[in-house]
C-alpha cells in the first residue's frame, strides 16, 4: 500500500526567505562544525557543513547548451526524498545546494531554460529544454539560489547536511549500503 505523501518545507504553505534561512540554521551552524548529536547517523564524526571561503563553481547541462558560474558559498546541501523531488530526478532523491548569498552568471543558454512549478505549491525545477538536465534556479523572488549538485563540473567542499523528507522516501530506498558497489558498468 502506498504511503501518504508528506509535503516538505517548500511544498505548499506560504514561506518567506527568513523562514527558509531559519530552517537552515536549525540544521547547520554558520561556523562550520556540528556536534555529533546533531547528526545521529554520523555520531562521533564532526562534519563540515558550510564552506568557510567564497568559491567560484562552474557547471553546465548534459548537452552543454546551458553554462553557468556560481560565485559565493553554499549555505546548505540537502538530499530530499519527497515524492516531488523523486519525480524531478527519476531517482531516490534530489541533491540540491542552497545559498542566500551566492550569485549566478549565465555564460550561455539562459534562454534555453524552462522552469516548471507544481501548481499550488512552491516546488519548482529548472531544466535545459534541449537535454532535460536540471540546472540552477532562483526561487523566492530571487532570494534563494537552488543548485542541483550534479549540474556542477567543479568540486565542492561541502558535504550533505541531511537527508530530508525521509518519511516520504521510496519503499526500495533502505539498507542500500548492503547493495554491491561496482566501479564501472556490470558485466
Amino acid at each position: 500500500m502506498p504511503r501518504a505523501h508528506r509535503p516538505h518545507i517548500w511544498a505548499s504553505t506560504p514561506l518567506h526567505v527568513k523562514d527558509v534561512i531559519s530552517s537552515f540554521t536549525r540544521i547547520r551552524s554558520p561556523t562550520i562544525v556540528a556536534t555529533p548529536t546533531a547528526f545521529p547517523a554520523e555520531r562521533g564524526h564532526a562534519k563540515k557543513l558550510r564552506s568557510s571561503m567564497p568559491h567560484t563553481h562552474h557547471g553546465a547541462c548534459q548537452c552543454g547548451t546551458v553554462r553557468f558560474e556560481i560565485s559565493g558559498a553554499f549555505d546548505c546541501f540537502f538530499l530530499c526524498h519527497c515524492a516531488r523531488c523523486r519525480k524531478d530526478t527519476g531517482s531516490a532523491h534530489a541533491a540540491n545546494l542552497f545559498s542566500t548569498t551566492a550569485t549566478i552568471t549565465w555564460a550561455s543558454g539562459q534562454d534555453n531554460i524552462t522552469t516548471y512549478k507544481v501548481p499550488n505549491t512552491r516546488h519548482e525545477k529548472s531544466f535545459c529544454r534541449t537535454c532535460g538536465s536540471a540546472v540552477p534556479g532562483l526561487q523566492m523572488d530571487g532570494a534563494l539560489l537552488v543548485v542541483p549538485a550534479g549540474s556542477l563540473d567543479s568540486a565542492i567542499d561541502i558535504r550533505p547536511n541531511a537527508h530530508i523528507c525521509c518519511a516520504d522516501r521510496a519503499g526500495w530506498d533502505s539498507n542500500l549500503q548492503d547493495v554491491p558497489s561496482m566501479d564501472g558498468l556490470p558485466g
